[in-house]
């Protein structure tokens, strides 16, 4: 798309590509790096950081709200040219949104000096890598119109995930988090939701990329069913005696909310200690 031609990191792929491949190997030697070593607190980084992911989450989804009804922006479909300047708002949003997606990328760095092993999931490391690539091509072929709907709802869910975990590691606050399990369901349904918003401009198209509508699709379909898959695993299976028996079980599952998912499916930092 002309009209994002020359911004940051957008007119060649190689930085993204770099930048993810600098994320996996941070994971495999920090890993062996750590192996030997006590784990960091960090409990003041993480407070600074999941504030500062949910300034930006509030920022991003008030602009995309504001930008999008101002644009006069069509909830069911909306093409890539039609709002004139609305559009290059909403796709000044979008490249933020994109920023953040390597911003996010400390989330696993956390884990890693905090050795928390157990929370880098296939899921986890898949959501954070192909998303920071996959917004690279959003932002450089369709960065306005149908796109704008995904990040407003992650916008939102970000602001109550990482408000969240910013609050949990200061211990006066947390008697006051009674709303954790709610988070996963949300989570479940911004997928389902975009889903169907993508499709919807299929069904009734007005003009935007059809081969794009697939493949967001597709990729949320991905995440639903992985999510699906652990959702299953946690609240589903009759826990066996010794799995009862054992303490990483047990710490795991609080409020009938598996945390894992969060670390997995959104970064999350919560620091288990501190519970």
């Amino acid at each position: 798309d002309t009209r994002v031609r020359g911004w940051f990191l957008l007119d060649s792929y190689l930085p993204t590509f770099f930048l993810t491949g600098a994320y996996l190997l941070c994971i495999w030697l920090g890993n062996k790096f750590m192996k030997d070593r006590p784990p960091f607190s960090l409990r003041i980084h993480l407070i600074v950081y999941n504030l500062g992911i949910t300034l930006l989450s509030l920022y991003m989804l008030i602009e995309l709200i504001l930008a999008t009804w101002e644009g006069g922006y069509n909830l069911q479909c909306q093409n890539l040219h039609s709002a004139g300047d609305a559009d290059i708002r909403v796709a000044k949003v979008l490249w933020w949104y994109y920023f953040s997606k390597v911003i996010e990328f400390m989330d696993t760095i956390f884990f890693v000096l905090r050795k928390k092993t157990s929370q880098i999931t296939f899921l986890h490391v898949y959501h954070h890598a192909t998303m920071f690539n996959i917004w690279w091509c959003v932002l450089n072929w369709i960065p306005c119109g149908q796109s704008f709907f995904g990040p407003t709802l992650n916008s939102f869910i970000h602001v109550l995930m990482y408000s969240y975990y910013g609050l949990s590691v200061i211990p006066s606050m947390r008697k006051y988090l009674w709303w954790k399990k709610y988070l996963t369901q949300a989570q479940l349904i911004q997928f389902l939701l975009t889903i169907v918003h993508t499709l919807s401009a299929a069904v009734k198209p007005c003009g935007f990329p059809f081969g794009c509508l697939m493949f967001q699709s597709s990729y949320m379909a991905t995440l639903v069913i992985l999510f699906v898959n652990f959702y299953v695993k946690t609240y589903r299976k009759t826990p066996s005696r010794t799995a009862v028996n054992e303490i990483p079980v047990t710490t795991e599952i609080k409020n009938g909310f598996h945390k894992d998912y969060f670390a997995a499916a959104n970064g999350s930092l919560h620091n288990k200690k501190a519970q």
